[in-house]
């Protein structure tokens, strides 16, 4: 005992430096990027989960608008070009991750995303003191708050920086759905040919191909790729230059337009300023809207992967008309079960993404006067959702669609004995013969045209061929 009491009272605490903001001193840790004002939003925002830091598209966007403004004040001759010039090399580094481990702040944080900005400003700050030759916190040199963040506020810089981000996630969607779309597409082609029973509210339906199933999935997610461009055209508007609540107070008259093209030359994004400031600042609008395609691209796929899981239920007491391929031991207690974890997974994606829309739709609905305070969390739901899509997405245009087979004999066999051929009858013996062809051929479990035949509606050859031409589908 004595001696573990020894080892602690030798053990030295690690080094710090000594900063202030308006509530007085705090300790930092010596090596951190970031200072007193992430300091206490750390201890404020114990949330756990995801951090600032691991949205690598925000961390991104954060360092492409602070490279922005400092060219724009540099410029309007409000920054020292060598000041500038450290700043820009500074956000180079946090561009391309070298600093992803600085900020980690919480996501979901109070504030409307002061924390984070403060946090973008300390980090860069600090890089950029190194390239100058200064220490850490040394801030008579090169400020946070008077050079970092000059002529901007948290109320435009984070709103732009979120905006930028989700640009880029929802890129990745697009490029995820793309893959599925394509995946869905080759199937739908590999199976042109093979004829199934068609299901109206899980009853037998008229026939149809498995390729037009499946053509009809490939259709449905470009549908939704559309949708969702159409709502990231509205991501595109920013309010840089706006700073406060819109008046654009403490900026220079050229600052708006000179730092949206400077950011528009950095992310190579078609980029516009918002026509009134102050309307464009506690607008949530965006947000929702985007939110809302998410949810319905999600909606969309899940009912996909409820139809995968019915098509392929069995294998010898369901449907058994797919087979999706066995991913992993589906049991723990029955030996060689296998179940379709894939869909599931994402159906499991949609319910969350269900969810984080409402969220996003109340936090935009609470926002009040000037501001959207809650701003955080719709930037943590579209992002989190967002990426969870993106990955399911894949995952199930590479690890199931790309390996489904066609039960081909189960196909056939229901195709020829579906109830739903009697409406190929239907115009020729009138629709009161054909619904009894198909009650009777229900009730003896025999095949519509062996009832046809008994009844003397048609002849062996007739029967054959109208039938035949039901089943005759592109």
């Amino acid at each position: 005992m004595g001696g573990l009491a020894s080892t602690r009272m030798t053990e030295s605490a690690p080094p710090t430096r000594r900063e202030h903001d308006v509530l007085g001193g705090c300790d930092v840790p010596a090596e951190a990027y970031w200072g007193v004002h992430t300091a206490r939003a750390m201890r404020n925002f114990r949330l756990g989960g995801d951090r600032v830091g691991d949205s690598r598209a925000l961390v991104r966007a954060l360092g492409q608008v602070k490279k922005a403004a400092a060219r724009a004040n540099r410029d309007l001759g409000l920054l020292d070009p060598d000041k500038a010039f450290a700043i820009d090399q500074a956000c180079d580094r946090v561009i391309v991750g070298d600093f992803d481990e600085q900020f980690p702040v919480s996501l979901v944080q109070g504030g409307a995303g002061t924390s984070t900005n403060m946090n973008a400003n300390e980090v860069i700050a600090n890089i950029a003191l190194e390239h100058l030759g200064y220490p850490r916190g040394a801030y008579e040199v090169l400020h946070p708050n008077e050079h970092l963040n000059l002529g901007q506020s948290t109320n435009d810089v984070y709103p732009t920086a979120v905006k930028l981000a989700l640009l880029e996630s929802s890129q990745q969607l697009l490029v995820s759905m793309q893959t599925l779309k394509q995946a869905f597409g080759r199937k739908a082609a590999e199976f042109r040919g093979i004829v199934k029973v068609g299901r109206t509210q899980l009853q037998d339906a008229v026939p149809m191909t498995l390729g037009q199933e499946f053509r009809t999935y490939e259709i449905m997610i470009g549908e939704d790729q559309a949708r969702l461009r159409e709502a990231m055209a509205h991501l595109h508007e920013i309010n840089l230059g706006a700073t406060a609540i819109g008046t654009g107070v403490n900026t220079h008259p050229q600052y708006a337009e000179l730092v949206r093209g400077h950011l528009e030359g950095i992310t190579e994004l078609p980029l516009v300023t918002a026509a009134d400031l102050v309307e464009a600042t506690q607008d949530c609008g965006a947000f929702v809207l985007l939110s809302a395609t998410v949810k319905r691209a999600a909606v969309k796929m899940s009912k996909v992967c409820n139809d995968l899981r019915l098509l392929s239920s069995g294998p010898r007491a369901g449907l058994a008309e797919i087979s999706l391929p066995a991913r992993q031991a589906g049991s723990s207690i029955m030996p060689g079960k296998v179940n379709p974890v894939i869909p599931e997974l994402v159906n499991q994606v949609a319910f969350e993404i269900i969810g984080l829309d409402l969220t996003v739709t109340v936090a935009a609905e609470a926002g009040q006067l000037q501001l959207n305070a809650f701003e955080p969390v719709i930037a943590s739901s579209l992002l989190r959702g967002i990426r969870h899509l993106a990955i399911a997405f894949e995952s199930l245009a590479l690890d199931c669609v790309d390996d489904i087979h066609a039960q081909e004999d189960n196909l056939r066999e229901f195709a020829a004995s579906g109830i739903g051929l009697a409406t190929a009858l239907s115009p020729v013996i009138g629709y009161a013969a054909a619904s009894e062809v198909a009650t009777e051929a229900m009730r003896s479990r025999r095949s519509v045209l062996d009832v046809v035949l008994e009844r003397g509606y048609l002849s062996s050859d007739e029967a054959s061929a109208l039938i035949a031409g039901g089943l005759t589908l592109n």
